[in-house]
């Protein structure tokens, strides 16, 4: 099941990247400024680590989840419609890249209008709960220490971004 789990995450984070591709260009053909884009290989190796991480512990571990394993699945089901309704919102401006159109007019709708980033509670709860169901506390714990340091400079850089660039 572990196996299984990393492969269907993997398989949704490059969907979404080959979705998040697509919007660059459209956004690229816009005149979309990019910033930020000294952390972005940070980030995609942080992601890539996080699920080769969970893969090792989970497997030395064993392959029986803690009896617990329920609640933290639970609240990985629970954040993924967050996850396509922040998507959805953004429409094409959605990208894993910090883009900003100059000009562009901030996004205010669905989950947009009740708080900022929601993309990112997604990950902060995905990063914490998919180890958690496989026992693989280590990397729930560790990874979720690095993802707290990285959101603090990407929400800094892509508020940033948005001050300057969006009107």
């Amino acid at each position: 099941m572990l196996a299984l789990a990393v492969v269907l995450v993997a398989l949704q984070r490059l969907l979404e990247l080959r979705h998040s591709r697509r919007n660059e260009a459209r956004l690229r053909g816009r005149g979309a400024v990019e910033r930020g884009r000294g952390h972005y290989p940070a980030m995609v190796a942080v992601h890539a680590l996080w699920l080769a991480s969970m893969l090792v512990e989970g497997f030395l571990r064993g392959p029986d989840p803690p009896a617990w394993w329920p609640a933290p699945l639970a609240l990985f089901l629970l954040v993924q419609p967050l996850r396509y309704w922040a998507i959805s919102s953004l429409g094409d401006n959605w990208n894993v890249r910090i883009l900003v159109v100059p000009g562009g007019k901030l996004v205010k709708s669905g989950p947009y209008r009740l708080f900022s980033h929601p993309n990112y509670v997604v990950v902060a709860v995905e990063v914490l709960t998919l180890p958690l169901i496989f026992g693989a506390w280590v990397t729930a714990l560790a990874f979720s220490v690095l993802n707290t340091a990285f959101f603090y400079v990407r929400i800094r850089a892509e508020n940033r971004a948005l001050r300057e660039l969006a009107g």
